[in-house]
């Protein structure tokens, strides 16, 4: 088995960041929809403006929100305003179709690549 892209965000903005929730990553349920995440599923969270990658899990955010909420610690490397991509990735045995979408600026499904 192989650990595979599974699902990419790409260029999406964080819209909170906070320091006092439990944990994890809150994603607009139209975008988890889209790439196919899974709430509870494992992301690595790339920042495009500091560097900063970190790993969490999904929560699902109200739909049409555009919700991309950094949550518990990790708000601490990923601030609000800043450009990050959400990968979700697959265990398989065999070559996976990833689901990537591009987003704008506010958070809006534009395309897949």
């Amino acid at each position: 088995m192989r650990e595979l892209l599974q699902s990419k965000i790409h260029k999406a903005t964080v819209t909170q960041a906070d320091v006092s929730y439990v944990g994890s990553v809150t994603i607009d349920q139209d975008l988890l929809d889209k790439c196919d995440l899974w709430v509870g599923q494992k992301v690595l969270i790339v920042s495009n403006t500091s560097g900063a990658r970190l790993e969490t899990y999904v929560i699902a955010g109200a739909r049409g929100s555009g919700v991309i909420c950094i949550n518990g610690a990790a708000a601490h490397l990923i601030k609000k305003g800043e450009e990050v991509i959400i990968i979700g990735f697959e265990f398989s045995e065999k070559l996976v179709e990833p689901k990537c979408i591009l987003v704008d600026g506010d958070n809006r499904f534009v395309r897949y690549l």
